[in-house]
């Protein structure tokens, strides 16, 4: 380490006519061989001191003084010139001692107290420590924590800045040593403004070189990662690919149009929500692997994906599986399904614009037979339903009349009720009869001298007639009594044709039924509508080349933006 030596001789420069300082001793004053200690936030050296203006001889006797030894008078005031000396009773030491105790009872933040050493130093003094600093400041009548004093630290002097090199002054600085001719070593003095600003411009290139680093990896990484994959994807879609030829239909399933139905079922009728389940059926059935291998079998599906022109990423090798096959056909028949509207898109993509025409036209014709069977399925069990219930009613009627006959035939009698009530007509008709000849009777014995022959006629007639009553009584007791009475058969007749009445009832509701199940399922028929006919494409569909090179871009940007933010969080984890 290079040390600058020790100045043998000091000497005042005269500032005033007459005036001049004495002259120090060499020994009184320590020569420090490092710079002062600076701030310890900061790297920068103690700044050399300013160019000090203005100062009177004694004043400037003072500062030298004070420069030489900064512990040699701390409470002595400046000797003006006419006054007398005047010397503090107290020891320097003790009153420096005495002022660094009562600054430290001030309770300085440590910023404050590294700013007060800064300061002291830009004024060119050598304080021992942070607190001797605010105590040698204050000495010199500077605030060590005014804004414009912090100030200085960072702005130059203005006129030290607008001032030639050639015009500054001379700067007064007591004492000053002269170097002994020959020893002209460099001073390890940097100012430290230019420090900084070095320090400062390192910062900045190192800076730049990292943003240069950082762009250029960046770059690299997305030319790999998005750039290079995606100029890929588009030579492919360009010059790659084999063009594919789309032919779009359009096709509903309608209800038949039948007699407006009741309740629920006549207001759903006639709209697409009648027809959405079986729209649905016929489309998963148009995207199923059966569909395909029926379409295989027919024209050949399989086959045509395989011819050699096909590109190698959209061509079935020659012994490929049904599930290859079917994942081909998923990609090649899009069929979608529109419940506001009812109707059915289909796209048939093929290498071939006729191919792909008569691959529209055979899987329409399956849709057509899958609404047929699934209509005809549900008719044909809803009619023979019917048609068994009316089997069954009109063969319980039957019994039901047989046995009926068969209760008349058993008393040889067809109607026992009838005979009933004829015999109570007969019995009343009678009873009235011989009321009536007992009456003529007492009117003959009313007379005092009647006509015998009369009478006994009368009461012949009586007589006869009872006999007859009593005959007809015999009969009607008989016929209500016993177990093959009248009675009893009529009222089995009675029961046997309430039962075919029953019967006759559910027939008739067995026969009205079956007609009416007939109607709904002529309702229930659907019928396959194409609303747009596949037509022959002139011009190839696929691929679109652009969107799907932007596509591809997209996609790999987004990977690359997702990959890239997972790995910054998991670094930035991994070091806090």
């Amino acid at each position: 380490m290079t040390t600058k030596p020790t100045a043998k001789k000091y000497r005042i420069r005269r500032t005033g006519p007459g005036l001049t300082a004495p002259t120090a001793d060499p020994a009184r004053r320590p020569v420090s061989h490092e710079p002062p200690r600076a701030d310890a936030g900061t790297k920068a050296p103690a700044a050399k001191a300013p160019r000090q203006k203005h100062h009177t001889p004694a004043v400037q006797v003072s500062q030298a003084r004070m420069h030489s030894d900064p512990h040699a008078t701390a409470g002595a005031k400046v000797q003006r010139p006419g006054q007398p000396e005047r010397r503090t009773p107290a020891s320097p030491q003790e009153q420096a001692a005495h002022e660094i105790d009562a600054i430290r009872q001030e309770s300085l933040t440590g910023r404050q107290l590294r700013m007060a050493r800064r300061v002291a130093q830009k004024h060119g003094m050598a304080p021992a420590s942070d607190f001797d600093a605010v105590r040698l400041l204050r000495q010199r009548g500077i605030d060590p924590f005014q804004r414009s004093t912090l100030l200085e630290l960072v702005v130059p002097d203005q006129e030290e800045v607008t001032q030639k090199p050639s015009e500054k002054e001379p700067r007064v600085q007591l004492p000053q040593t002269v170097p002994p001719p020959g020893e002209t070593l460099p001073s390890t003095e940097v100012n430290p403004a230019d420090w900084r600003n070095r320090q400062i411009s390192e910062i900045q290139q190192d800076i730049a070189r990292r943003r240069k680093r950082k762009i250029r990896m960046l770059v690299a990484r997305l030319a790999a990662f998005v750039f290079l994959p995606t100029l890929l994807a588009g030579w492919y879609f360009f010059a790659v690919a084999t063009p594919m030829y789309a032919t779009k239909s359009e096709f509903l399933i309608l209800q038949a149009d039948g007699q407006s139905g009741a309740g629920a079922s006549g207001l759903l009728s006639g709209n697409q929500v009648a027809t959405s389940a079986d729209s649905i059926a016929v489309q998963s059935y148009l995207q199923s692997t059966e569909a395909m291998l029926r379409l295989d079998s027919d024209l050949g599906f399989k086959s045509h994906f395989s011819q050699p022109f096909i590109d190698p990423i959209q061509r079935l090798s020659d012994d490929s599986t049904n599930e290859e096959a079917y994942r081909t056909y998923q990609k090649s028949v899009k069929v979608g399904y529109d419940p506001t509207e009812g109707v059915l898109r289909m796209e048939v993509i093929a290498a071939d614009p006729e191919v792909s025409t008569s691959y529209s036209e055979k899987l329409i014709g399956y849709a057509e037979e899958r609404v047929n069977s699934l209509s005809q399925q549900k008719r044909g069990d809803q009619m023979a339903d019917a048609e068994e219930s009316f089997r069954n009613a009109d063969e319980e009627r039957r019994a039901a009349q047989e046995a009926l006959v068969n209760l008349q035939l058993q008393g040889a009698t067809l109607d026992p009720e009838a005979v009933i009530a004829s015999l109570r007509a007969q019995i009343t008709q009678i009873e009235l009869q011989i009321l009536e000849k007992e009456l003529q009777l007492a009117a003959l014995l009313d007379n005092a001298r009647p006509n015998q022959s009369r009478v006994d006629g009368a009461r012949g007639d009586i007589r006869r007639l009872n006999d007859q009553l009593n005959e007809l009584n015999t009969r009607m007791t008989d016929a209500s009594q016993g177990e093959n009475s009248l009675a009893q058969l009529s009222v089995r007749i009675q029961m046997a044709q309430a039962d075919l009445a029953t019967r006759d009832m559910l027939l008739q509701s067995a026969l009205q039924q079956m007609e009416q199940t007939r109607l709904e399922a002529n309702r229930q028929v659907r019928y396959l509508t194409i609303s747009v006919k596949p037509v022959t494409p002139q011009e190839a569909s696929y691929p679109r080349s652009f969107e799907n090179t932007l596509l591809a871009f997209l996609i790999f940007a987004g990977i690359y933006l997702m990959v890239s933010l997972t790995s910054s969080i998991l670094r930035e984890q991994v070091t806090s």
